[in-house]
């Protein structure tokens, strides 16, 4: 039987948001962005994961997926937390971030190391609070509060690419 893309099953209730603390909220709001990159991948197969459906772009869901993990892994686990990790995929001094290089053969792997991923940058900042700061690789101060932020836009604006993505592999639409 050939691999699909896991469903999804929602943790994070939208609702649920509006009056928790801060760090509930953007914890919440990421895990709601997380969960919607995997549910616009749900049931497809490798090759469709794979394949770029929006010409002349190169997108895949699949880069997607490792783009995700690869700029996780950068902020959070790198960056904030200074863990000497490598890269997930490919590295950031490479422009692409997991975006290409994506290999239908991989894709069961691939998801594997997202979740993964998101596993350790969660375990990575567990316990800190949000106004603690790292100096970036390009010399600035930022605070854990600004990459929660940063990558719930990242997730925005990659979500929005993978509605298109989907819908041109197979029609579905929506949340």
């Amino acid at each position: 039987m050939t691999w699909t893309a896991p469903s999804v099953e929602r943790t994070q209730g939208l609702g649920e948001l509006g009056t928790v603390t801060e760090r509930r909220m953007l914890e919440g709001w990421l895990r709601r962005h997380r969960e919607t990159l995997l549910a616009k991948c749900a049931g497809l197969e490798p090759a469709q994961l794979a394949r770029a459906t929006v010409e002349p772009s190169s997108l895949t869901l699949l880069g997607l997926v490792r783009h995700m993990a690869e700029v996780e892994r950068w902020w959070f686990r790198r960056s904030f937390a200074g863990e000497a990790v490598g890269e997930v995929f490919t590295g950031p001094s490479d422009g692409d971030e997991g975006l290409s290089g994506v290999d239908a053969a991989d894709a069961e792997r691939d998801f594997a190391r997202f979740r993964a991923e998101i596993e350790a940058c969660d375990a990575a900042v567990a316990g800190h609070e949000l106004d603690e700061t790292f100096v970036s690789s390009s010399g600035v101060r930022l605070s854990l509060r600004w990459v929660y932020l940063l990558m719930i836009q990242e997730y925005a604006r990659h979500n929005g690419h993978a509605d298109f993505l989907r819908e041109r592999t197979d029609g579905l639409t929506g949340d």
